[in-house]
């Protein structure tokens, strides 16, 4: 007999045919997926890649995408580009764009040069050189020790004024100095030396000894104020040792406050005769819709001489600056300062106008210094009578060389033009 073992040989057949059939599906499984492999590998081009495995779209997605391809398509039907356009498309746009901009700029040009000329050079409104409205009277402001101030040790200024810059013959110049903090608060100050001499530029400087120049602070030769810490010095040339001397001439200073000492200097141009002088004679006329002011002078060298004045309104309002440039003969002669119509129906000044500082020079072709000084007129000079606005002219300045040059730029402009033009026809001139 055969040992019961609690199985029987019909049952262990059965168990056998159960996992038979268990494995069934895993092969059926097994064997298409192993199909569709061979299958996608058939579709591909030998030695292809292959594709990189994609996770499934979101429904979101998957929707966006005919959206996409729609944009896509009305992209396409809008205007290209400029940088899609062809080779002679651009050339065609570039050109237009060049002489677009060429003709804006002639016309800037011609507009410009047409305000600016409006009148003549001799005769201009103050409000255009408003700089020119005084006598020059320079006065600066620097660290007395420029190395202090950088590194913060001291903030001690040093304040330098001088009442002229052109001296001639006997006259003297006054120079002021002063010490002052970044508040504009007086320091202490000193004038340790002050020596007058050749100014170094010049090509013989050194023939002449230098003299000293003595600064104060006692209300006396020049200075206004005694005790206020404002030091003057005046200084004159004819009588300093420099006679017979033509040039600039510098005044160099030792400047102390404290433990500070630096260097400054003063500049003049000195002419020991004048080569003409005014009479302070002055007759006025009108004529051609402008108001002419003849200034008598008495000239002893003959050449080119350069005049200038200063015009204010009844109430002392600064009107226009006034010039001449033209040659004057030896004798009695005549300076015209032209008060341009148009200035006065443009600007409307109320008369009487006062003329007032006037000051010229003989200008030299060769040397240094480059001219010899006249004597100025300072203060008022002249006051005219009074005169309506309707008689003087509105009509702009001309001479042959404003209506050459405007033609000039008229032609510029109409060239311009035409190249424009053209150019937008897409038929441009040779």
């Amino acid at each position: 007999m055969t040992p019961d073992d609690g199985s029987s040989p019909s049952a262990s057949r059965l168990r056998h045919g159960r996992w038979l059939l268990a494995l069934v599906p895993l092969v059926l499984v097994g064997g298409a997926f192993f199909w569709w492999q061979g299958g996608e590998g058939a579709e591909a081009p030998e030695g292809a890649p292959e594709p990189p495995s994609a996770p499934v779209s979101d429904a979101p997605e998957a929707a966006r995408a005919p959206a996409e391809r729609g944009g896509q398509a009305l992209a396409a039907a809008e205007p290209a580009a400029p940088s899609l356009l062809s080779p002679e498309a651009r050339e065609r746009e570039a050109r237009r764009e060049l002489w677009q901009k060429r003709l804006e700029r002639a016309k800037r040009s011609l507009e410009s040069y047409v305000a600016a000329t409006r009148y003549p050079p001799e005769s201009r409104p103050s409000r255009e050189h408003p700089d020119q409205m005084e006598l020059a009277e320079p006065e600066r402001t620097r660290p007395l020790s420029p190395k202090a101030a950088e590194d913060g040790t001291s903030d001690v200024q040093l304040r330098l004024k001088q009442d002229k810059v052109f001296v001639v013959g006997d006259e003297s110049v006054l120079f002021t100095v002063a010490c002052e903090d970044s508040r504009r608060s007086p320091r202490p100050c000193e004038v340790v030396s002050a020596t007058a001499h050749e100014a170094d530029h010049l090509s013989d400087a050194g023939g002449m000894p230098g003299v000293p120049v003595a600064f104060g602070d006692a209300g006396q030769g020049g200075d206004a104020v005694s005790g206020d810490g404002v030091l003057t010095g005046r200084f004159q040339p004819s009588k300093q040792g420099f006679a017979m001397f033509s040039g600039t001439l510098r005044v160099a200073l030792r400047v102390r406050s404290g433990a500070l000492e630096d260097s400054a200097f003063f500049d003049v141009l000195y002419t020991p005769a004048p080569p003409a002088t005014f009479t302070g004679k002055v007759r006025e006329v009108m004529e051609g819709g402008s108001l002419d002011l003849y200034l008598a002078v008495q000239v002893r060298k003959a050449g080119r001489y350069v005049v200038s004045g200063r015009l204010d309104d009844e109430g002392g309002v600064p009107f226009a600056v006034l010039s001449f440039n033209e040659e004057l003969q030896e004798g009695a002669q005549e300076v015209k300062l032209n008060v341009f119509g148009k200035v006065v129906v443009d600007d409307q000044p109320t008369f009487p106008l006062t003329l007032r500082d006037v000051e010229g020079f003989l200008l030299k072709e060769m040397g240094d210094p480059d001219r010899e000084l006249m004597v100025t007129l300072r203060g008022p000079v002249h006051t005219t009578r009074e005169y309506s606005l309707s008689q003087f002219s509105d009509a702009e300045w001309r001479s042959p060389e404003r209506d050459r040059y405007r033609r000039e730029l008229e032609k510029d402009v109409m060239e311009a033009q035409k190249q424009l033009d053209a150019a937008l026809q897409d038929t441009p001139e040779p």
